[in-house]
């Protein structure tokens, strides 16, 4: 029998991004939250200090801040036909553990989205008619705009110090930033990193192409900073262990850095961790959560009860929790009904590689996770898919988080894979090569979805959440589209070679390799309760005191990176708790 705990005014699950925005809003409010978290307590003095922190080996190969697989997992299959079997290495997207979540070992890149990405759907079909959209390719609008959201894009970039450089700021065009983007109502906290030697050189690249390069938001400091919580930063020092490690100069914005040291001293705050949440308790009706049921360190079974439940763990484990607790119907593809699971999509990433002879000195053992170059010139509504073959848009870049021998060494077209000749083109590429990345949108489709797996079950008894997804003709597309566009890009710097890896017509989606973490969907955010699983506050439409902000709200995948527009969305509904929720419990919006 569960030992029950006693009553909370807010149960958060998880301690990543949205977990300690919702804690620091909710009690700011005066309400009494605990967060569980399924990993171990971190902070940087105790688990990210210099010389520790910084092991390939332990952070890349042995994924120390990763989850562990062995007891949580997805399993995966490309079509409705055939069987999915378990994810039983970490290769595709990088769920965190431990206090910090993903939001510890992120790479720092804080892109807002397009005021256009809001409305992708209705934009697409009144630009270009219904026939744009191809067969079961099933984009949503979402239910709130770029300007309702504005205000939060701006408070978390100020909570994260982002370094960066607005390029339209109260309607106006700013020389040096980004010309496309949606209205700014103040400059960025920190002005943009410096530049390294690839970053450079694109801004050449691209301005000779005829785009509009601006340095990409980065929240890694550019310079000394204090918070609006009062949370001091550090000038980053550009030491390359950015992505897969805590940041060891508290220059990376993260929940352990610019948040939690705020709420660890309140006393209407507790963090309980190594706590792995099983399942949300709802009344006997299905209508109202009563609180949650986890395992607590000891392996003992506790429930928590709770008014209010918020669901801010890795987005995947989101739409798990839904779906084993039941909260609001299962997406079914074959009749195309149900809400929890529908539109999960991913990110299309792909790299050029670019080779030089020794008069180009790239140093690849320096870098920062999020600070480099970038044009929007391919993105949003600069992308005619009468032209270019595809629905969405996408990026490139030059951005150098850093390398070393554990992580790899890419090599030039033609060196062998091992032997004296692989050590030669190794020995050459490493100081003489530097990459750029092509990030691409990611639309939803029918046959995209996730479900509880009716095989396979996790280390707790509970089916393991299966995912159903396949790269689609349109991503295929925007690969190769883009990909061509970077190398003819490239063609201006003259390298000595250069190396694509679009993606093929026919290529099946890899989950052993990793190319973002940027998953996406599942519980997704609409204004229809027959179409999407949250209303624009983030509330299940079945289970009002039921909140999960996070990735999993989007109806589909933008060419950005997720992490501006989930902080956003995570003080958007902090706000509609505070103001609306509090004061009249139940439904914000009426079905």
């Amino acid at each position: 029998m569960a030992i029950v705990k006693e009553k909370k005014d807010v149960v958060i699950v998880g301690a990543g991004w949205v977990g300690a925005i919702m804690a620091k809003e909710l009690t700011d409010a005066g309400l009494n939250v605990v967060i569980l978290e399924r990993g171990p307590d971190r902070d940087t003095q105790t688990d990210f200090a210099y010389p520790r922190v910084i092991d390939e080996l332990e952070g890349s190969v042995h994924r120390k801040y990763l989850q562990s697989l062995a007891q949580e997992t997805v399993t995966i299959r490309h079509n409705l036909n055939t069987v999915a079997v378990p994810k039983r290495r970490m290769g595709s997207f990088k769920p965190g553990t431990g206090v910090g979540g993903a939001g510890s070992h992120w790479s720092g890149v804080h892109f807002r989205a397009l005021p256009e990405d809001f409305n992708l759907r209705s934009t697409m079909e009144q630009r270009y008619g219904k026939k744009i959209m191809p067969e079961g390719m099933s984009i949503q609008d979402f239910p709130i705009t770029y300007e309702e959201l504005e205000p939060h894009f701006s408070h978390f970039e100020y909570v994260c110090g982002t370094s960066g450089k607005a390029g339209v700021l109260n309607g106006k065009v700013v020389e040096g930033g980004n010309p496309f983007e949606g209205s700014r109502s103040r400059e960025y906290p920190l002005g943009p990193n410096p530049d390294y030697l690839g970053g450079e050189m694109f801004y050449k690249a691209a301005r000779e192409m005829g785009y509009h390069p601006f340095p990409i938001p980065a929240s890694n400091t550019s310079a000394s900073y204090v918070n609006p919580y009062g949370c001091q930063m550090g000038p980053c020092n550009f030491c390359g262990f950015c992505s897969d490690y805590g940041c060891l100069n508290y220059s990376k914005a993260s929940p352990n850095i610019n948040i939690f040291p705020v709420l660890r001293g309140r006393k209407n705050f507790e963090m309980r961790t190594l706590a792995q949440v099983l399942k949300v308790n709802l009344t006997a009706d299905g209508k109202m959560a009563t609180g949650v049921n986890y395992l607590d360190a000891g392996g003992q079974e506790c429930e928590q009860p709770a008014d209010i439940v918020i669901l801010g763990a890795f987005s995947l484990y989101n739409v798990h929790l839904m779906l084993v607790s039941k909260i609001g119907p299962a997406y079914d593809p074959v009749t195309k009904t149900g809400t929890v699971g529908k539109n999960y999509s991913y990110q299309n990433l792909n790299r050029v590689s670019l080779f030089f002879d020794k008069n180009v000195h790239a140093n690849q053992f320096m870098g920062i996770g999020g600070g480099g170059t970038t044009f929007d010139d391919l993105n949003g509504n600069r992308n005619d898919p009468t032209k270019s073959g595809f629905v969405g848009g996408g990026v490139i870049w030059a951005r150098q988080p850093g390398g070393g021998p554990v992580r790899g060494i890419a090599t030039a077209p033609g060196v062998p894979n091992w032997g004296s000749d692989w050590k030669k083109g190794a020995k050459d590429a490493m100081r003489h090569s530097f990459y750029y990345e092509v990030q691409g949108s990611c639309m939803a489709y029918d046959d995209a979805y996730l479900d509880l797996d009716p095989n396979y079950k996790d280390a707790f008894g509970r089916p393991l959440l299966r995912m159903t997804f396949d790269w689609h003709d349109n991503e295929i597309a925007a690969s190769a589209y883009l990909v061509d566009k970077a190398q003819e890009m490239c063609k201006v710097l003259n390298p000595l070679a250069t190396k694509g890896d679009a993606k093929k017509p026919g290529t099946h989606y890899n989950i052993n390799q990793y190319q973002s973490t940027h998953t996406v969907g599942g519980a997704i955010m609409g204004a229809n309760p027959k179409t999407s699983a949250l209303n624009k506050y983030l509330q299940s439409w079945d289970v009002p005191n039921v909140f999960a902000p996070g990735a999993n709200a989007f109806p589909q995948n933008n060419g950005y990176n997720p992490t501006g527009m989930v902080g956003a969305l995570a003080y958007w509904c902090a706000k509609a708790i505070r103001e609306q929720y509090i004061k009249n419990p139940g439904p914000l919006v009426q079905a």
